[in-house]
């Protein structure tokens, strides 16, 4: 560990590492010097972000995964054992927008796929890498929300309602994780230019 390189040799795992938050978030692990494993659905995407990595001077391993497959969360956990015996970091960023629209114009499967990707797939993460952030000497967590969470605003009731759900969990995770080394943190970061951000409000000048 050097001053330039705080997390040399530090394991650290970001879903929605392709783009965005995500890809912006594996960057800055990887140039601080912790292996990143990146964690999204595009395989371009992926390999973009591998290219970004080491261009920076990092290393990264490509994870190609869905989230709602929940049985491959499972596997990576133990994959990630087999290989490295821990791991430093997560940061929970994979998220949808999913459809804005009154509750009752939802459609099930787009309820369905929200709730599995904004709620039950951080809950099954939880479940696969909790173990091995317990093995580091200093695990850290960080979820990203949304001020979505906390405005019972028009339209938006599924993203801020599994928003919500995941404050709930990461905070349920914090306090059971009080007496030891691991720290689980929510993470706001405001609004920020993204494809996402871009979607949700299609008239707003990106670059403001």
């Amino acid at each position: 560990m050097t001053a330039d390189r705080p997390l040399a040799d530090k394991i650290a795992l970001v879903t929605g590492a392709t783009r965005g938050i995500g890809a912006a978030t594996a960057i800055a692990l990887a140039r601080a010097g912790a292996h990143v494993i990146c964690v999204g659905r595009s395989d371009s995407g992926l390999q973009d972000i591998d290219d970004n990595i080491r261009a920076v001077g990092g290393t990264a391993t490509l994870v190609p995964l869905d989230l709602k497959d929940f049985e491959a969360i499972d596997r990576l956990g133990g994959a990630l054992y087999e290989r490295y015996g821990r791991l430093d970091v997560f940061v929970a960023n994979a998220g949808v927008l999913g459809p804005l629209s009154p509750l009752g114009h939802v459609y099930p499967k787009d309820w369905d796929d929200i709730v599995a990707v904004n709620l039950t797939a951080n809950w099954r993460c939880v479940r696969s890498f909790d173990p091995l952030l317990k093995l580091s000497p200093a695990g850290r967590v960080v979820m990203i929300s949304s001020g979505a969470a906390h405005k019972a605003r028009a339209y938006w009731g599924p993203y801020a309602l599994t928003k919500a759900g995941l404050e709930v969990l990461a905070r349920t995770w914090a306090a059971e994780s009080v007496s030891g080394n691991l720290k689980v943190n929510l993470f706001n970061p405001g609004p920020i230019r993204t494809l996402m951000r871009a979607k949700a409000f299609p008239g707003e000048d990106p670059m403001t």
